[in-house]
This record gives structure tokens, C-alpha cells and sequence, in this order.
């Protein structure tokens, strides 16, 4: 790597960590004056509003990465322009791509680090961040599948139905149990006012059993107390609805899978679970548009290259957020929905490339 090479790479990371340390330190702010009344109204620690944020910006820090990287770009060139060093590397004779190769090449240890910290860091940062903002400021109890009164649960050749499910008494409200055979129709069905765990086997009470006898007719039996023997334990009711941001890769990648053998829609795991592949080779692209974007600008200077950048960053977040709708409509494949922008601003990046000046 030639001296000059060296040189505008040791720029670019000290304006990209100058950058990336601003937009978390602005993110975090502004988030905190939105969540300070919650906070207060909650009446949270002030140990639990510290752990909260700190927590909160390893995210944070992944997702401003882009932006700090489109940014820093362009300051950076938008700087050598100023000060004619960009005409002293003509007339020098060295090429201004032999430069952006090696800005190209650089950025890539950053999506490297960024793909590491999504898959490492984040999942665990973000779970215990999530659980104070769920347990100390929603008061919500942890075990509980919230944003939902009742649980389905497909499980082999069953259907549960539980009404309501209190973790901490490992007890079922009202439950109902569907078992089926092969032709998918019911053989027999379990209703009750409640079941209580009692380490190998699920205790109904009060309940009846509807159950497919031999001449094709149905047989009611009541009971005040039945001893149901499944797989599923209160451990399995549990396991809540996580965020992606709390999975890693493959994590994510088997949820999506569990998720489709209960019987459930798995599109939008498996739309996010290509977005955590596809969103870190984003800052890569965007500075293949940084570099012409920042010598394209002949008027305002640095502040209007950097406002076009910030533009830039907003209308791939909005194509984004576009195809990842498409993706969980099924309008759009799961990988295609998750690799569409990437694709679109990496053939601008290529053509802006192109067409730049020499």
C-alpha cells in the first residue's frame, strides 16, 4: 500500500470513529429526552435508566455505521478537493481509482467488525436491555407472550389453545386441546377450566373430553381432574416473541424454523434474518457513492455534500423498509426482499463510479 493510500485511510478512520462516536451520542440523547417521562413515571433506578442506554448503544452503534462511513467519505474528499490535493494526485500521475481501491478495501475490515459485533454483542446487549425496559418501566412480567391475550400452539399432531398462562404458577386459564390424526381430523378434544404442571404431566381440572369412538360418533366424558401426558412443558409457553436484534444469524435462523413447524408465518424471521447478511455490505456501497458524490459537488461545498449524503442514507432506510414490506406480504421472496436495495445502490454506486472524474 503506497504512502498516500496509508495516509487517506488513517484520515478516513479517525473521521469515521469522529462520526460514528456523534450520530450515537445524538441518537442516545434524543432517545432519552423521548423516554425520560416513562422513566420517571415508572419510577425506574437511576441504575436501571444507565444500563438501559448503555445496553442500548452496541445497536445503535452497528446501525450508525453506514451513515458514519457515507459521511466520512465524503468530508474526507470533499477536504482533499479544497486543499488541491486531489490535483496533485493527477498531475502526479497516480490514479484516482488506485485511491478509492484502496478506501474500498479498508471499509471492508469495518463491515467485517460491524457483522461481528450484529452477531456477538448486540443479541446479549439487547435482550437485557429489552428486559428493563419491559420489567422495570412496563411492568410487564417476563414470561408472558405479550401483545397477545391468548397462546396458540401447534405441537405434532395438536392444537393447544390456552386462554390465559401464568408463568410463575405454571398454570393454565381455560385451556383447550385439539389431537389429530393423519387426515388432520380431530380424534379428540380436551377443554378445562385449568391446568397445573406437576413436573411430569399437566393436571386439567374440570373439563370434559370429546372423543372419536369406533362407530364414527363422538363420546363425552366429564372429569374434575384429568392427568394430560405432552411433550410441552411451562417452559415451552415461555419462550415469549423475541426481536430479531436479540439473535444472531442462526439463532434467528432456527426460530424462523421452529416457528414454521408450529404451524406460523415465519416470513418475517426469514426476511430478517437475510437483512442481517445484506445490511452490513451497505456501508461498502454507500461509499462507492460517497467518493463521486463528494467530487460531484461544485457549489456549497462540504455542507451540501454532506446533506446529500444524509439524503442518500434516508432513501435507503425508506427502499428498505419498502422491500422488507413486500418481503412480509409475500409479494417479494424472503432473500430478494433483503438484498433489493443493496442491489439498486450498488448498480448506482458502480454507474456514479463510472462517470467520475478522473
Amino acid at each position: 500500500m503506497s504512502i498516500l493510500s496509508k495516509y487517506a485511510l488513517q484520515e478516513f478512520y479517525k473521521l469515521f470513529a469522529f462520526c460514528e462516536a456523534l450520530f450515537v451520542f445524538l441518537f442516545l440523547t434524543v432517545d432519552f429526552l423521548q423516554k425520560i417521562d416513562n422513566f420517571i413515571e415508572a419510577k425506574a433506578t437511576k441504575g436501571a435508566v444507565l444500563l438501559y442506554f448503555l445496553y442500548k448503544a452496541p445497536f445503535i452503534a452497528v446501525n450508525m455505521v453506514s451513515p458514519a462511513v457515507l459521511i466520512s467519505v465524503i468530508i474526507l474528499f470533499t477536504s482533499m478537493k479544497k486543499k488541491n490535493e486531489l490535483t496533485a494526485l493527477r498531475t502526479s500521475g497516480i490514479s484516482l481509482f488506485t485511491l478509492c481501491k484502496s478506501m474500498i478495501l479498508g471499509s471492508l475490515f469495518i463491515v467485517v467488525g460491524m457483522f461481528l459485533v450484529s452477531e456477538t454483542v448486540v443479541p446479549y446487549t439487547s435482550s437485557k436491555g429489552n428486559m428493563i425496559w419491559n420489567v422495570d418501566v412496563q411492568k410487564q412480567d417476563p414470561g408472558l407472550f405479550y401483545g397477545k391475550e391468548e397462546i396458540w400452539y401447534r405441537g405434532g399432531n395438536a392444537i393447544y389453545w390456552i386462554r390465559q398462562f401464568n408463568p410463575k404458577e405454571r398454570a393454565m386459564g381455560n385451556p383447550s386441546f385439539y389431537f389429530f390424526d393423519n387426515a388432520f381430523r380431530v380424534v379428540k378434544r380436551i377443554e378445562g377450566r385449568k391446568g397445573v404442571w406437576e413436573g411430569d404431566h399437566w393436571r386439567i381440572e374440570n373439563g370434559i373430553i370429546q372423543e372419536l369412538q369406533d362407530d364414527g360418533h363422538y363420546g363425552f366424558t366429564k372429569f374434575d381432574a384429568y392427568a394430560l401426558r405432552i411433550r410441552e412443558t411451562p417452559e415451552t409457553f415461555m419462550r415469549g416473541k423475541r426481536k430479531p436484534e436479540e439473535m444472531s444469524y442462526w439463532q434467528l435462523k432456527e426460530y424462523a424454523e421452529t416457528v414454521k413447524q408450529e404451524g406460523y408465518n415465519n416470513a418475517k424471521y426469514l426476511v430478517d434474518m437475510n437483512i442481517k447478511l445484506a445490511f452490513p455490505f451497505i456501508s461498502l456501497i454507500l461509499l462507492t457513492i460517497g467518493i463521486p458524490l463528494a467530487l460531484r459537488v461544485q457549489k456549497g461545498g462540504t455542507p451540501l455534500a454532506v446533506s446529500l449524503g444524509m439524503a442518500v442514507c434516508f432513501l435507503y432506510v425508506l427502499i428498505l423498509g419498502l422491500t422488507r414490506s413486500l418481503g412480509l406480504a409475500g409479494v417479494l421472496p424472503p432473500l430478494f426482499s433483503a438484498w433489493l436495495a443493496n442491489l439498486l445502490f450498488t448498480f448506482h454506486g458502480i454507474y456514479m463510479m463510472m462517470h467520475m472524474e478522473r
